[in-house]
C-alpha cells in the first residue's frame, strides 16, 4: 500500500462491528473454546466469547470468501475474492503468533472453499467458477502438492471441500452434477477421483459432512434434502434421500458426537435431525437464513450465523437461541454521532436504522421501515429524535430510543430525500431531493410547517451542513455545485463549481472555510465570505471520496473513498498523518466523535469500523 510504504503510520482498529453472513460457514469456534472466528470484509476476526474482546488478521486485500480451522487449531485459512484475471491468495495463520504463516497464490478471482487434513498435513484449497480447480498444499513447505480440475464436464460447479476425519490422503468435494472422493497419491504427486454414484438422482450439494468413523458422507442439497452416500463404496447409501425437506435448501451440517445431525436452511430453519431416518426431532425458526453452524467443543451450545449478519448462542437440548450480535448486511448510507457525546452512534442502510454504543459495539435500536431505503440521518442537538431521509419522498421522525415513529412529512422531496440535517436549536430541518430542491422545515409539537423550497441546484443533494448560528447552510450536489443558504431569508449566499460529483462538505470549527470532496478526487479549501478556492489537495489516487468530517478542535479532517482507505488529515498542512487499511468496500461515510478519541468509518459491505482517532485533545 503506497502510503504505508512511504512510512505513513497506520491507524489503530479497535472493533468491528459487522459479520459476512454470506459466507457459508464463516463462523467458526476456535478448538480452545474461547475465540469466535469470522470474515468481516477484508479481515478475519478473532472475538473473545466471554467478553467480546477482538482481535484482527490483516493480510487480505480483498473480500475473505472462506475460512478452515485445523483439527488443534494451529493454523487457521483463509481465501479470498479479487478482480478479473487477478490471482486470489490463500492465507495460512499462525494462530499462536496471530501472524501470517503462509500466503499461497494459485487460484485466479475466487477461493470457494478450504479444508485442512486431519493431522494438519495438508491444506486443500477449491477454486471459484473462473478457476475451477482443486490444489493440495504441503503446509509444512508451504508448496502445492498437485492439483486437478474439480471436475471434467463443464456443466459441474464445485462448492465445497471436506477432509476425512481419519486419513490424511482422503478428501470429497461436492457441487452442482459433482460428488467425488479423491485420493491423494504422493509419489507420484497426484490426486485421484472416484465419482459417487447416485444413479438417476440430480442434486446441487451446497455442503458436506463426514461420520466421525468415515463410513459415510451426509449431503445438505439446494432442494432441500439430506442425502446419505457410503465414503467407502462411493453409493448412495440405504436410506437414500430425506424424505422431509427444508425450506430455502440445506445450507449448512453438523453432526453431533452421538451421530443426529444439526441443519441449518435457506429459509432460516434451525433443526435436530435423527442420524438414521433424518426425521426432525426439535426446530427452531430464526429470521434468515442460516449460513453457519459453529460447535463449542463438546459443551451444551454452539454459534449459529445467519445471512442477515446475526450470530445466535443455542443450547443442544432445547435449540433454545439467544441473540448475541447483529449486523448490517447491506451498505452503510450514513453515520451520526449523537452531539456532544462519543457513547451513541446511528447508523442507517437500506430499510434499517441502528443506534449503537460506541464502545461496546453493541445495537441498542433497530427501527425498520419494510421495503424501502434510508438514505441520509441525522439526530437533533436535544436528544429527542432521529430525523432520516427516505427514497420514498418521506422524512421519518423517531423517538431515539423507543424508535416510535413520531412524525411523517408526505411528499417532501418529489424524488426521493437524499439528505437531511438539523439545526443546532433543534427546531428545524434542511433536506436535499433527488431533483436538487433544498427544503427548510418547522418542526412545531403537533405537526410541521415547509418555510420555504430554494432551487438552484439541478441534480441530487449528496450532502447538507448547517452552520452553528442554524442561520446559513452549505449543500452540495451531483451537479458538481456546492451553494451556502441563508435559511432564515432563504437566498443564496456564495456558489460554486467544479467538473465532479460532490460526495461531502465540511465547515471548518471556525466557519470562515469549508472543504469540499467527490468524484475528482480532491479536497478543495474554500472562503466562505467570496468562495475563492484557498487550497487544493489531491487526496486519493483511484476513486471518489465519499465521506469527510472535521475533528471538533480544527486540527484535522479525515476522508474514505472508493479507494478503501481512512486517512486522518493535518487541517493546516494538507499532508495524510495516519492511514486506516482494512475496509474491503468503498467507504461511504466517517465522523470523529466530539472526544477526539474515537473515528468511525462505514462502508458498502455493511461494516462499521471504529478506530483510535491518533490526535487526541491535549490533556
Amino acid at each position: 500500500m503506497v502510503l504505508a510504504a512511504q512510512g505513513v503510520p497506520q491507524l489503530e482498529l479497535e472493533a468491528v462491528i459487522g459479520f459476512n453472513g454470506r459466507v457459508f460457514s464463516g463462523l467458526g469456534v476456535h478448538p480452545d473454546g474461547e475465540h469466535l472466528i469470522y470474515p468481516m470484509g477484508c479481515s478475519v476476526i478473532l472475538q473473545r466469547i466471554k467478553d467480546g474482546k477482538q482481535e484482527f488478521l490483516h493480510g487480505h486485500t480483498h473480500h475473505v470468501t472462506c475460512i478452515s480451522v485445523s483439527t488443534s487449531g494451529s493454523y487457521i485459512a483463509s481465501g479470498e475474492v479479487t478482480l478479473m484475471g487477478s490471482h486470489a491468495a490463500v492465507i495460512i495463520w499462525d494462530y499462536a503468533q496471530r501472524t501470517i504463516y503462509a500466503q499461497l497464490l494459485d487460484h485466479k478471482v475466487k477461493v470457494e472453499a478450504l479444508a485442512f487434513s486431519p493431522n494438519e498435513k495438508y491444506l486443500v484449497s477449491l477454486g471459484g467458477p473462473d478457476d475451477s480447480r482443486i490444489v493440495v498444499w504441503n503446509i509444512e513447505t508451504k508448496q502445492p502438492i498437485c492439483g486437478s480440475l474439480a471436475s471434467t464436464r463443464s456443466t459441474s460447479h464445485c462448492l465445497t471441500v471436506q477432509f476425512s476425519n481419519t486419513d490424511d490422503n482422503v478428501f470429497v468435494s461436492a457441487g452442482r452434477e459433482t460428488l467425488r472422493v479423491w485420493e491423494l497419491d504422493l509419489p507420484n504427486g497426484k490426486i485421484k477421483p472416484t465419482e459417487c454414484q447416485t444413479f438417476t438422482l440430480k442434486r446441487i450439494v451446497k455442503c458436506i459432512q463426514i461420520s466421525e468413523d468415515d463410513q459415510f458422507i451426509f449431503c445438505g442439497t439446494t432442494s432441500g434434502d439430506i442425502i446419505k452416500i457410503n465414503l467407502k463404496t462411493g453409493l448412495l447409501s440405504d436410506s437414500g434421500p430425506s424424505k422431509h425437506k427444508y425450506s430455502g435448501g440445506v445450507n449448512v451440517l453438523r453432526i453431533l458426537k452421538h451421530g443426529d445431525l444439526l441443519v441449518g436452511s435457506g429459509s432460516g430453519t434451525l433443526a435436530l435431525c435423527s442420524k438414521t431416518n433424518f426425521k426432525t426431532l426439535k426446530k427452531v425458526q430464526l429470521a434468515k437464513g442460516v449460513t453457519s453452524i459453529a460447535m463449542r467443543g463438546e459443551g451444551q451450545q454452539f454459534f449459529v450465523g445467519t445471512e442477515a449478519g446475526q450470530k445466535y448462542r443455542c443450547g443442544y437440548d432445547d435449540l433454545k437461541e439467544e441473540l448475541i450480535s447483529t449486523s448490517h448486511n447491506s451498505a452503510v448510507k450514513d453515520v451520526v454521532i449523537v452531539y456532544g457525546t462519543s457513547e451513541l452512534l446511528a447508523t442507517c442502510s437500506e430499510e434499517d436504522i441502528r443506534l449503537w454504543r460506541i464502545n461496546m459495539s453493541k445495537e441498542l435500536l433497530l427501527i425498520t421501515v419494510p421495503n424501502t431505503t434510508c438514505n441520509s440521518l441525522d439526530i437533533m442537538v436535544d436528544g429527542h429524535s432521529i430525523i432520516s431521509a427516505w427514497n420514498d419522498g418521506k422524512i421519518r421522525v423517531f423517538g431515539p430510543e423507543s424508535g416510535v415513529l413520531m412524525h411523517i412529512i408526505h411528499d417532501a422531496h418529489r424524488m426521493g430525500v437524499k439528505a437531511i440535517a438539523g439545526t443546532r436549536d433543534s427546531k428545524r430541518i434542511v433536506s436535499g431531493g433527488g431533483d436538487g430542491q433544498v427544503s427548510v422545515w418547522e418542526l412545531q409539537p403537533h405537526g410541521h410547517r415547509l418555510l420555504e423550497t430554494m432551487n438552484k441546484h439541478r441534480d441530487a443533494i449528496t450532502c447538507i451542513k448547517i452552520k452553528s448560528d442554524s442561520k446559513e447552510c452549505v449543500t452540495a450536489s451531483d451537479d458538481g455545485t456546492w451553494i451556502i443558504w441563508d435559511i432564515v431569508r432563504f437566498v443564496s449566499l456564495q456558489m460554486g463549481s467544479n467538473n465532479t460529483h460532490f460526495r461531502a462538505v465540511c465547515y471548518n470549527p471556525e466557519e470562515y472555510q469549508i472543504i469540499t470532496s467527490g468524484t475528482d478526487r480532491k479536497v478543495i479549501y474554500r472562503d466562505v465570505f467570496d468562495g475563492s478556492v484557498i487550497r487544493e489537495l489531491e487526496a486519493s489516487q483511484s476513486g471518489s471520496i465519499n465521506g469527510m468530517h472535521v475533528s471538533q478542535d480544527g486540527g484535522h479532517f479525515v476522508t474514505g473513498g472508493d479507494d478503501k482507505l481512512v486517512k486522518v488529515w493535518d487541517y493546516m498542512k494538507g499532508v495524510v498523518t495516519h492511514v486506516g487499511v482494512a475496509h474491503s468496500s468503498s467507504i461511504t461515510s466517517i465522523k470523529i466523535c466530539s472526544n477526539n478519541r474515537t473515528l468511525i468509518s462505514t462502508s458498502a459491505d455493511g461494516a462499521i469500523l471504529r478506530w483510535r482517532f491518533p490526535h487526541p485533545p491535549a490533556s
